[in-house]
């Protein structure tokens, strides 16, 4: 369960380079020791690879003095192809200047509060997840992680909660969390969703830990649940201070903050996906919100 899929040194320090200055981390802190003579070269050689290393992760502190942390789950760089996006018409995407694919990524994000190690979405897992190796990087491990607040379904957004034994049964990564889940999407992949049989396991094997939501509530730590849907039936958005976790509202940043109108082929619901998207970037504006998006560009925060 802890393959590493780069050395860990490179990791801590993509967290150094892109971290926020004002926020700092055991991997920030590591690289504050004096650099070493030029005369050593397998350190040399260590110090070059970590200089090509891709940002990875990012750390902002809320207004209330939170700290969340942006950590992609993909490995390598990602690009959404033109053919996402059926909507848009092929004079609208020439316009991007964007001709390999937009910039894109799969993503969670760490919230750290009074103590307290909240994750939004569990990632990829054993589709290529990464996650792990970086929450281990901040000094995570998945025993401390206390909840798991859920935006929808897809695989690429709960696979990671789950991992094979050395028997080859699913067992649950993060023993120690409680999961929270809307009761909208929880009831369509359970009963309406016909491709769920990675859905049923996972729930199943977090039924002692499972707690479902409306939107509105307020869930621990006063992480508000608001309205998403379109995505799928019970996508959902959470709101902490200034912080707007907005999950699969957008594939495409760079071709949907300005054209909201047009969908991702993977929205269920493009109506209603069209008006969320609209409803809620009118919200993170009026309200000086930073959304923190699982498929926003590199580095997963946008204003």
């Amino acid at each position: 369960m802890k393959k590493r899929f780069l050395p860990l040194i490179a990791i801590v320090a993509s967290f150094a380079v892109f971290g926020c200055s004002d926020t700092k981390t055991p991997a920030t802190e590591k690289t504050a020791e004096p650099a070493k003579p030029a005369t050593e070269p397998a350190e040399n050689a260590a110090a070059a690879e970590v200089a090509n290393v891709v940002q990875v992760a990012k750390t902002i502190k809320l207004a209330n003095g939170a700290s969340v942390t942006w950590i992609q789950d993909n490995q390598d760089e990602k690009l959404n192809p033109r053919s996402l996006f059926s909507d848009a018409s092929d004079s609208l995407f020439a316009s991007l200047n964007l001709p390999d694919g937009i910039p894109a990524s799969v993503s969670v994000f760490l919230l750290q509060v009074d103590g307290k190690n909240i994750l939004f979405d569990a990632g990829l897992g054993a589709f290529g997840g990464q996650m792990l190796n970086r929450l281990e990087a901040l000094g995570v491990t998945p025993e401390n992680v206390n909840f798991i607040y859920l935006t929808h379904f897809h695989a690429d957004h709960i696979a990671g909660m789950i991992a094979k034994d050395s028997a080859g049964k699913d067992v649950r990564v993060f023993n120690n969390a409680t999961v929270y889940a809307g009761k909208v999407e929880y009831d369509a992949w359970m009963n309406d969703i016909a491709k769920n049989d990675l859905q049923k396991v996972i729930m199943g094997i977090y039924k002692d830990s499972l707690h479902l939501f409306a939107f509105g509530d307020t869930l621990p730590q006063g992480v508000i649940a608001l309205d998403a849907v379109g995505h799928t039936p019970g996508h959902t958005a959470f709101q902490f201070s200034n912080l707007l976790v907005i999950g699969d509202l957008m594939h495409g940043y760079a071709l949907q903050k300005d054209h909201p109108e047009i969908n991702s082929n993977y929205d269920m619901d493009k109506e209603k996906s069209i008006e969320s998207r609209k409803r809620l970037m009118q919200y993170a504006r009026d309200n000086k919100l930073t959304m923190a998006g699982m498929h926003l560009p590199p580095p997963g925060f946008a204003e």
